[in-house]
């Protein structure tokens, strides 16, 4: 195969951009704290989080980066929100991906049926 060629599908990258981005439990607070309100300034996140805002500020980027949240700058402040159509794109994504690994047969011991 070449370099070049891809490897993965869409699908497959773009939920390991979402996992990725999930892959910590300060990434979890922080979708959950979002989730629970229309908008968060970054201060009052800094105050929910028993993390250093430099870390924090991290934490956001990986979230914005993989689209799960968006940010918008009024100086001084940053106000962040959840990136809804994002959002619900994920949660198709994880959805049909965990529904689809439960339609896969079993032994009655609990092995994979493998061919």
């Amino acid at each position: 195969m070449s370099p070049q060629a891809k490897k993965y599908t869409d699908k497959q990258e773009q939920i390991a951009t979402f996992a990725n981005a999930l892959g910590h439990p300060v990434r979890v607070a922080i979708l959950e704290l979002l989730a629970s309100q229309s908008c968060c300034y970054h201060g009052d996140l800094s105050e929910e989080l028993p993390i250093a805002n430099s870390t924090l500020s991290q934490h956001l980027k990986v979230l914005k980066d993989a689209g799960l949240i968006q940010g918008e700058i009024n100086p001084p402040k940053t106000k962040y929100c959840i990136n809804r159509q994002n959002y619900a794109v994920a949660s198709v994504l994880f959805a049909s991906f965990f529904k689809d690994s439960l339609a896969t047969e079993f032994t009655k011991d609990g092995v994979v049926l493998c061919e």
